[in-house]
């Protein structure tokens, strides 16, 4: 027997937004469980079938099973359509026809098999807890009893079975003692009457009494038995009841025993919104006197400027009336000029002098105005109009700095630059920041600094690409905290590398040596150990041995252009050579080599005769430098007047080698500082290949690209 859940401790008005259909936003009226859990009005699935067009049985009878509802279609022509959308299925045909229905709850097709509809379950509980709620609602309306002689009394059971409501009177009268109708199912006064026993939409005449607890759904015997669920594990239904009734119990125990919690939180939730409120308008406060602090400055050195320049103009104006009232009295002077000309006709000479002499000085003085017209002051303000670039800039890069937010620091050591640019930083509270932004511009050989570029990064490093060669590009990050941000970090300066990087790797098949080589699966790491064959012919020989070098290239050749690579050379390495070497030069040291000769002796080794002193010939078409033993050995060349001073140097943590195939020229750099070690000319009449060679322990890494997947394993580490 159902409650009328007045002890319920949710009140039923609080669950409305769980009782509306997600297709009609009404209350839910005979709702359908869909495969995907969510409810749905049997009016609706109708609608939205027929809308879409998709197909749905509806082939059963007046006294068909309630428990799995029908839908009758509403003339033949919707049939008719529907066959013709789906051209391919016939009445009677051996291949199924499944529906696609839209979800309104979950948004996604889900499939109603070949039965459509009618393979759906009618969610029961939901439209008996519709039914109280409805009951709630217009709880000053009574159920009258349906029995009774008018005029009708107010019914305080209804049957289940007999759906029908009854008052005390009528229902003792229906419902003897004694009778099979005293023990129908009872319940209080309602409207909605449901099918007491639940039916297999598959088999209609099989009552579930089953859970799939793959498919999570009831099932009859014959579904286990032979049916879609054979393979599938099942329990008896009231198992699945016990499990399911003991977990939602549970569940909604620890909701309610939260709910001091959860009231707690959303208090606290409400007092934080109140404060970040305060806060925002604190904040917009502080900006706004700031910005009133800049206007007033702003206006200040505005009028100081407008007055400067209103007092210059006046002046000049002032020298300029001046000047114009000097020449109108020239103008005035045109009489003088007469009487110039009558004195002139004066014939005796004494009175002539006389009256000439100081009417000269007066025509002499008009003369040298004329003569020398300069105008008495210049027209251009140049001098004063404002530069406001700097200032432009500067305000342009106004940020809001918080003095909560320390500021990033970029680590130098594990930024590096190749073929891109990795740059790598570290911030103290990492986790008070949402983002970063790094910014980069190139610098230019007059030092012009050009605009910054920025790039939002969530993680603490970035790999930059389309960089130009051989440039000097600075680096600075900051960090964001919402709409506020740090200070930005020092500038790191970084020099690219002078070509395009050139991607290669250890050849494993030219003049490769298995037994004083080893090579990593990569191929990009070669390490010499000596052999237990040198050992012996050290032994049959009896006298000193010497090692030959032992030689590796590259696998890709080069015929044109500029291009960079770079390795590093393993800290205990005795002797490494690294450089370029032609193709018929490789041809000729692997064709022929030796296992105990001198080196002294050999030509064209590629060791220099014993001698770091030794001298190559600038027309050779080869070129390589000596490392080991922690050293860099630069060559001494025939041709160069220039010799450094010290021609052995520590050797760099990593070495770039750049070769410039059309000019023939060949260098090699410090990698740490991008600075050149030593260049030379090469002959490039033919291929050109990287070349190695290696002599007693030593090993050689070629540097790795930098790329988004290089980042990734950094980060990992």
């Amino acid at each position: 027997m159902e409650g009328d859940g007045s002890d319920s401790l949710v009140t039923i008005k609080n669950i409305e937004r769980e009782l509306i259909c997600p297709a009609c936003k009404e209350l839910f009226t005979h709702p359908l469980i869909l495969p995907c859990q969510h409810s749905i009005c049997h009016k609706c699935v109708k609608e939205l079938l027929l809308t879409h067009d998709d197909s749905f049985n509806d082939v059963g009878s007046d006294n068909s099973n309630q428990s799995s509802p029908r839908l009758r279609l509403p003339s033949p022509s919707v049939d008719k359509i529907d066959r013709i959308s789906r051209p391919g299925w016939k009445r009677g045909s051996l291949t199924p026809r499944t529906t696609t229905f839209p979800c309104p709850g979950c948004e996604h097709d889900v499939d109603l098999g070949e039965r459509g509809i009618s393979g759906l379950f009618r969610n029961f509980t939901l439209e008996t807890i519709v039914e109280r709620y409805r009951q709630a609602a217009r709880a000053a309306t009574a159920i009258m009893c349906d029995l009774c002689k008018p005029p009708p009394q107010e019914s305080t059971k209804s049957c289940m079975d007999c759906s029908a409501s009854y008052c005390n009177e009528c229902f003792k009268i229906y419902h003897p003692w004694g009778t099979v109708k005293a023990q129908h199912e009872y319940v209080g006064p309602t409207t909605n009457f449901r099918p007491k026993i639940l039916m297999c939409p598959e088999h209609e005449t099989e009552r579930i009494n089953m859970y799939c607890e793959l498919c999570r759904r009831p099932v009859c015997h014959l579904c286990k038995l032979g049916g879609n669920h054979s393979n599938h594990r099942v329990t008896t239904m009231s198992s699945a009841y016990k499990t399911l009734k003991e977990k939602l119990s549970k569940d909604i125990d620890y909701l309610i025993g939260k709910e001091s919690q959860v009231k707690s939180q959303i208090s606290e939730l409400n007092l934080l919104m109140k404060e970040t409120e305060c806060n925002g308008e604190r904040a917009k406060e502080e900006a706004v006197t700031h910005f009133e602090k800049l206007f007033e400055i702003l206006e200040e050195r505005k009028s100081s400027v407008l007055k400067a320049i209103d007092a210059s103009k006046k002046l000049r104006l002032d020298k300029f009336q001046t000047q114009v009232e000097e020449y109108q009295g020239l103008l005035e002077n045109n009489g003088l000029v007469g009487y110039a000309q009558e004195v002139l006709k004066e014939t005796d000479q004494s009175c002539f002098v006389q009256t000439a002499k100081q009417l000269h000085l007066r025509i002499q003085k008009a003369t040298e105005s004329l003569k020398s017209f300069r105008p008495a002051a210049q027209t251009s303000f140049e001098d004063y109009v404002v530069n406001t670039s700097k200032q432009t800039e500067l305000l342009g890069e106004l940020s809001f700095f918080s003095s909560g937010i320390d500021v990033p620091e970029i680590n130098e050591e594990q930024s590096k630059v190749y073929n891109n640019v990795l740059i790598n930083w570290y911030h103290p509270e990492k986790d008070k920041a949402d983002s970063y932004v790094l910014e980069y511009r190139k610098i230019n050989r007059d030092e012009e600094m050009l605009s910054w570029n920025e790039i939002e990064v969530c993680g603490t490093s970035k790999v930059i690409s389309d960089l130009e060669s051989n440039c000097n590009y600075a680096f600075r990050v900051r960090a964001y905290k919402g709409s506020i941000c740090s200070p930005c970090s020092r500038e790191l300066i970084l020099h690219t590398p002078p070509a395009p990087v050139f991607s290669f790797l250890f050849d494993e098949k030219c003049g490769y040596n298995n037994e004083h080589l080893l090579l990593n699966l990569k191929r990009d790491r070669v390490e010499s150990r000596a052999g237990f064959n040198l050992l012996l012919a050290a032994d049959r020989i009896q006298v000193g041995y010497y090692t030959s070098l032992d030689y590796i290239i590259g696998d890709i050749g080069i015929t044109k252009g500029k291009h960079f690579w770079a390795f590093r050379v393993e800290p205990y390495s005795y002797l490494v050579k690294a450089g370029v070497a032609s193709s018929d030069k490789l041809q000729e040291w692997l064709r022929s080599p030796r296992d105990a000769v001198s080196p002294r002796y050999e030509q064209d080794s590629g060791h220099d005769s014993g001698s770091e002193d030794a001298c190559f010939d600038s027309s050779q078409p080869f070129t390589l430098v000596t490392i080991g033993m922690k050293k860099f050995f630069i060559p001494k060349s025939a041709t160069s007047a220039n010799e450094p001073e010290n021609r052995v140097l520590p050797m760099p943590t990593s070495i770039g080698i750049f070769l410039d195939y059309d000019k023939g020229r060949v260098a090699f750099y410090d990698m740490d500082h991008m600075k050149c070690l030593y260049e030379r000319q090469v002959d490039c009449s033919h291929t050109m290949y990287p070349a190695f060679a290696l002599m007693g322990s030593g090993g050689v890494q070629l540097e790795e690209p930098i790329t988004a997947k290089y980042l990734e394993y950094q980060e990992h580490m």
